[in-house]
């Protein structure tokens, strides 16, 4: 397999290689593991006539982030890659804004993610996989908003790094 590689837009970044991309990707897949048991929880834990309608959206975001799974492990695969079978830790609380606003950090790194990954992929000429993971983000960028709208709070800036309050 070449070993070709692409610079991030950030100058200081370390070249990628389609390895280190592998790499990458798994880390979203188990984001996306540990996106659908919180979103399975969550939609049954939380409590409250105030919470109701995101319950509901969350079991359609576990259905969502499963079909994300399976293209991330698809992209892993097709580069000669193993997907990894861990997700990542989930957090749980008796208490339905701090769960909310969990799910919401984490999409925000979700969206951080797949925002460099497009541009990785397409600096290795893997353009069809940015694409796709494209379609991701436009998904995962739904569920911030549904989110931030449920705690009553902005859509936070994940371009400085900066998170809305309420």
């Amino acid at each position: 397999m070449a070993h070709r590689t692409a610079t991030l837009t950030n100058p200081t970044a370390e070249p990628l290689t389609r390895e280190q991309l592998i790499e990458r990707l798994n880390e979203d897949l188990a984001r996306e593991y540990q996106a659908i048991i919180a979103y399975v929880v969550y939609s049954q834990v939380l409590k409250g006539a105030a919470y109701m309608n995101i319950a509901s959206q969350l079991e359609q975001h576990a259905s969502q982030e499963l079909q994300h799974a399976i293209t991330i492990a698809r992209q892993i695969d097709y580069l000669g890659g193993t997907p990894t079978v861990q997700p990542g830790p989930v957090k749980l609380s008796g208490k339905n804004d701090e769960m909310l606003r969990a799910d919401l950090e984490n999409e925000n790194e979700t969206v951080r993610n797949y925002r460099d990954r497009v541009r990785q992929c397409e600096l290795l000429g893997e353009f069809a996989m940015a694409e796709q993971i494209r379609d991701i983000l436009v998904n995962e960028q739904d569920h911030q908003i549904d989110l931030a709208v449920a705690l009553g709070i902005d859509v936070p800036d994940v371009n400085s790094g900066g998170n809305a309050s309420a």
